[in-house]
């Protein structure tokens, strides 16, 4: 049955996918049907076995394209806008739930804590909708130039520490467990830890990628892939070890082992690195998105009513503002502004991830709670991913790929040499090509 299961993620997801792609919608969201349609909830076709290791598979899947979206960042791009990606990481996140506490109670009839609580299952951002989108934006040039999609991303990774951390406070404070100040400042360690371990580990892993090609031992693409994953695994389970003693974002230590690694190889092996993630992804996002569509308890939204739904529009009203608020005093002009608000919609996998906890503990806002993430899901992902995809041409500049290495006329580059088409001249020149 486990293979069944398996079956049915990639042939159905891809169908759907498919299908979606040539009426103009986003994939994701067949990949989230079909996850909805075939889980425990409606047909029950998946076996209990791979359900029972949906959260590690999906874990694995935004390992690898975060990894890939470390090869892709550059950190002199982000500097452009760091002062606003670090504001992105929280302020959003924060206006949403305040949002939650100053409403939900009035519309739902939820006590502030409960409030609280919501309005911090919703104050993720979804990474697993988002980062992908920024990679393709890097990829292909658009607002790259003022470094949009870095900013995005990165905000996008620090976001969801933000946002566990302030939900575990919540809980503990409706459980009696009063306020402890150690919850707070394992967000500041949790980045900080999380950014200098993965560059230890980036660093090494450049080491001794350079030391094994110095002694003619050269490593193939394909190995350094597995080695690279190897340890982007390694890091997640740190995260667990150290838990008890102190946070590590796991998540930021692997994109922050990938840009090391960038930053230290040879440009034609880091488009190789790239090209060979990014066909991994193919298999991991249908693994991904339909596992998330799975754990979308359908039935949860019927009970929910028009006052979940008011509460979730609210708290994303209030999240634009905190977007908007971001942007000021930075050279982003109005359509990228824009922009920005729409890539932050979107929420999946935290939603997926911490919804159920509070019912699990047997909270009095546990099912109101899962409710409201279960509908955020549904609505935010298709419309956040729609809307990024339909807007981005019309929102965001190209930039031409002008002064990366050879002087040339901007008509000529932007003519002649596409961004696609210096990723090929550079595999085709690379040496040791596979």
């Amino acid at each position: 049955m486990l293979l069944t299961s398996l079956a049915l993620i990639f042939l159905v997801g891809l169908s759907l996918g498919t299908i979606c792609k040539a009426i103009k919608l986003p994939q994701i969201i067949g990949m989230l049907v079909t996850g909805i349609v075939l889980g425990p909830y409606v047909l029950d076709l998946f076996d209990s076995s791979i359900l029972g290791i949906s959260a590690q598979l999906r874990q694995m899947a935004l390992v690898i394209i975060l990894i890939k979206a470390g090869l892709s960042l550059n950190l002199k791009d982000l500097k452009k806008v760091g002062r606003p990606a670090i504001l992105m990481a929280f302020l959003p996140a924060a206006f949403e739930i305040c949002g939650c506490i100053i409403f939900a109670p009035l519309i739902l009839k939820v006590s502030y804590i409960e409030a609280a609580i919501m309005g911090a299952v919703l104050g993720a951002v979804s990474p697993a909708v988002v980062v992908p989108r920024m990679v393709q934006l890097m990829d292909e040039k658009y607002g790259t130039e003022k470094g949009v999609p870095q900013m995005i991303l990165a905000g996008a990774s620090l976001d969801d520490v933000f946002v566990i951390v302030l939900f575990t406070a919540f809980v503990g404070i409706a459980q009696g467990n009063g306020v402890q100040v150690m919850t707070f400042l394992n967000i500041p360690i949790s980045i900080v830890t999380g950014i200098l371990l993965g560059a230890a580990v980036g660093l090494l892993l450049s080491i001794f990628f350079e030391f094994c090609h110095k002694k003619n031992h050269t490593v193939r693409n394909s190995v350094k892939v597995i080695i690279i994953l190897g340890f982007a695994f390694l890091l997640l389970a740190v995260e667990t070890w150290l838990k008890n003693y102190f946070s590590v974002s796991s998540l930021l230590a692997i994109m922050s082992m990938a840009i090391v690694l960038a930053m230290r190889s040879a440009k034609e092996v880091v488009t190789r690195l790239q090209d060979k993630f990014g066909k991994i992804w193919i298999a991991a996002e249908l693994l991904l998105f339909v596992l998330v569509g799975a754990a979308v308890d359908i039935r949860y939204t019927l009970k929910a009513g028009g006052g979940a739904v008011a509460v979730i529009f609210i708290g994303l009203a209030f999240r634009s503002v905190g977007v908007w608020l971001c942007m000021l005093g930075t050279k982003l002009n109005q359509k990228e502004r824009l922009y920005s608000v729409i890539a932050y919609l979107p929420k999946a996998t935290v939603q997926a991830a911490i919804g159920a906890i509070p019912l699990s503990l047997g909270l009095p806002c546990g099912n109101i709670v899962l409710s409201v993430a279960v509908l955020s899901i549904i609505i935010t992902a298709p419309l956040g991913a729609i809307g990024m995809d339909l807007t981005y041409k019309k929102l965001l500049k190209q930039e031409l790929p002008a002064n990366e290495e050879t002087p040339a006329p901007a008509e000529s580059l932007a003519v002649e040499e596409t961004p696609t088409a210096k990723e090929t001249h550079a595999l085709e020149e690379a040496p040791n090509a596979e």
